[in-house]
């Protein structure tokens, strides 16, 4: 597929290019007339509809079988490959641009209730009707990091849902729909669409394809980010009111996107008062299905950083343990919540950043040993920096939630001492299990557990799992005994070795274990 065109059947494409035909005709009727605002909007919300028959009707929208119903085109966000496509009717009755006007619609009611349109009376008894009457509310189309338009100090709150770091290329994705709008919305609001295709040199996401041609592109890509995001966030700064709050909603199970996050936003002048992590993703969401994934994600409440008390704590060492007793106190409350498997590690992300955020900036009185993973990368010489032993990063925040949630897990699951009573190994196979529910999961996510539970992960690849790129796949008994790494019998290894030598003499001598039972998956 090397041009927009082949994402579509030709009668796709036909359906398609009649009612962007159609629709220049009734805009030229209307244009000989006059265009109002109110006609000129219409038109916008138009060809939104039109988008939307888009999303249903290409070769990339699959029918969903445990609805019945067809799915559009992004119910994955990517380009994914489909052997076979559905496709909505377009021109039957209550079906097909029918349905499309009507959701527009619908979300245009909706978008009016939310800004005090129609809204119950006793939701808006605190509001002067003089308040009322003056609200206004002014869309802008621009960059977060330029905020000219707004004055400093002058704004109560700012709510963002910013990129999750390298999760979704959202102006790769956007190019499908704007090669159509720049037809249609275009022909009303044509100083929107001036671009070939959507901006993606300055969007604010990890894209290692800006940096293709450059030795060590992804970690570049990680830097890019961690930059632009401290510079929305800047902005923000300079237009909250002191006493203001800025909230932001983020997810991702790689701690590197945290560190990048967190980073931007407390070198921004931030402080993190509050976390809450809130349930956002279905159960069948082609997203999480199957995979190690988070569905949940984690709201964090920011307030400008007031001027910190001298007597406060400036070391790493002193705050170390303020950071743990933390996470200590919510970890149960987030598991009561419904809060399990890797999305319990990423709740107690937002503890241990609050009460780092809040000694914020620190450094180590100990120096500490440059990590292994930052010679093998050699990020040092991409950047062109030298390594700091004194440095404090979010990331220590991370690695102290992590090794306090493996605790309180292992304490649940083995009914014993986490810290003292299994050996690094067995800990590190059976928290893998608990927290990622599936038997692959990201190599770097298996590498920060098993520096949790104090496990040499090198050591443990080819005998417990293998690494397939940049994913590690956890091996069960069976694998382990025809690849002849089960180990000694006598535990010597490790206490996985005696289960996994169990599990396998059981299903050797065909001892009945049912599907459901721990012993079907070890």
């Amino acid at each position: 597929m090397r041009s927009w065109t082949d994402l579509f059947a030709p009668r796709q494409l036909i359906g398609h290019c009649t009612a962007v035909e159609v629709f220049r005709e009734i805009l030229s009727e209307e244009e000989a007339h006059g265009l109002s605002d109110l006609t000129r909007t219409a038109f916008v919300y138009l060809a939104l509809s039109l988008d939307k028959m888009l999303n249903y009707n290409s070769r990339m929208s699959v029918w969903m079988s445990t609805r019945e119903i067809v799915a559009n085109t992004f119910n994955r966000h990517d380009f994914a490959f489909c052997w076979s496509y559905a496709e909505m009717a377009s021109l039957v009755d209550d079906l097909g641009y029918d349905w499309a006007v009507e959701q527009t619609t619908k979300c245009i009611g909706e978008l009016v209730k939310l800004t005090g349109g129609g809204i119950e009376a006793d939701l808006l008894s605190h509001v002067s009707s003089a308040a009322r009457s003056r609200a206004e509310i002014s869309i802008t189309c621009g960059s977060g990091d330029n905020l000219t338009h707004v004055a400093d100090a002058s704004v109560d709150v700012v709510v963002m849902d910013p990129p999750y770091y390298d999760n979704v290329m959202y102006a790769e994705l956007s190019d499908f729909f704007y090669v159509w709008l720049k037809r249609t919305a275009g022909q009303v609001l044509p100083q929107l669409f001036t671009r070939r295709l959507t901006d993606k040199e300055n969007e604010a996401v990890a894209n290692p394809a800006k940096f293709r041609d450059q030795k060590g592109a992804k970690a570049l890509a990680g830097r890019d980010y961690q930059e632009r995001m401290a510079r929305i966030f800047e902005e923000c700064r300079r237009v909250l009111k002191p006493n203001g709050v800025m909230t932001l909603m983020f997810t991702h199970k790689a701690t590197g996107a945290w560190d990048a996050l967190t980073s931007g936003l407390m070198q921004a002048g931030f402080t993190i008062s509050a976390s809450w992590p809130i349930n956002t993703e279905a159960e069948g969401s082609l997203h999480i299905k199957d995979k190690s994934a988070a569905n949940s994600t984690i709201f964090l409440v920011c307030r400008p950083r007031q001027a910190r008390i001298e007597s406060d704590a400036s070391y790493w060492e002193d705050v170390e343990p303020l950071v743990a007793s933390a996470v200590r106190k919510r970890v149960s409350e987030f598991q009561s919540g419904g809060i399990a498997g890797v999305d319990l590690y990423l709740a107690s992300f937002g503890p241990a950043l609050e009460e780092l955020s809040k000694h914020w900036p620190l450094k180590r009185g100990t120096p500490r040993a440059e990590p292994a993973s930052r010679k093998r990368r050699k990020q040092a010489d991409i950047f062109d920096e030298v390594f700091d032993p004194y440095a404090v990063s979010p990331e220590d925040a991370l690695e102290a939630a992590r090794r306090e949630v493996k605790t309180w897990r292992l304490n649940q699951l083995m009914h014993m001492r986490g810290k003292d009573d299994l050996d690094p190994a067995t800990s590190w196979f059976v928290l893998a299990w608990d927290a990622f529910k599936a038997p692959v999961f990201a190599y770097d996510e298996g590498l920060r557990l098993a520096r949790a539970v104090g496990a040499d992960l090198d050591s443990l690849v080819g005998r417990l799992c293998e690494k397939k790129g940049s994913d590690l796949r956890m091996w069960d008994s069976a694998t382990r005994a025809a690849k002849g790494s089960l180990g000694a019998a006598d535990g010597s290894r490790g206490m996985i070795d005696v289960i996994h030598q169990v599990a396998n003499q059981i299903r050797t001598r065909s001892v009945e274990c049912p599907p459901s039972a721990p012993m079907a998956q070890i």
